[in-house]
């Protein structure tokens, strides 16, 4: 592969990769969530990092936010949306680190942040990855 004329992903890149990678997901667990609108920014806002008492902006890759089960399921009115934000910087930089495949990575970023919200172990989730 000639990498001299190859640049690291925009963001829009990484939102059509989240985009593809949460489509490879297990319907069952896709349908935890309904639909979901992927944020990717550079980095987390100073609110988040503050609130979530970061040392820096590196430490996280994605944030979920968005109804609980309970509220989703509870509500006959339409529920808040579900976003999940990617931070496209430290992505890159753990997949820099890490040298593994990016869509991989993000995937991953996807299940844990869906799969914490939503009270599944550990291995609930690598299932998951693997069925993907």
């Amino acid at each position: 592969m000639d990498w001299t004329n190859i640049g690291a992903p925009s963001l829009d890149e990484v939102e059509w990769l989240a985009r593809a990678q949460y489509a490879t997901l297990p319907a069952s667990f896709r349908n935890l969530c309904g639909d979901i609108l992927f944020m990717v920014q550079e980095f987390p806002d100073e609110d988040v990092i503050r609130d979530l008492d970061l040392d820096s902006e590196f430490d996280i890759l994605g944030l979920f936010q968005g109804p609980t089960l309970a509220e989703r399921t509870g509500h006959t009115d339409r529920p808040e949306p579900t976003v999940i934000f990617l931070y496209r910087r430290p992505i890159l930089d753990f997949w820099a680190e890490q040298q593994g495949v990016l869509g991989a990575i993000v995937r991953h970023v996807i299940v844990h942040e869906i799969g914490h919200h939503f009270g599944l172990s550990d291995d609930d989730m690598e299932r998951i990855e693997k069925e993907a």
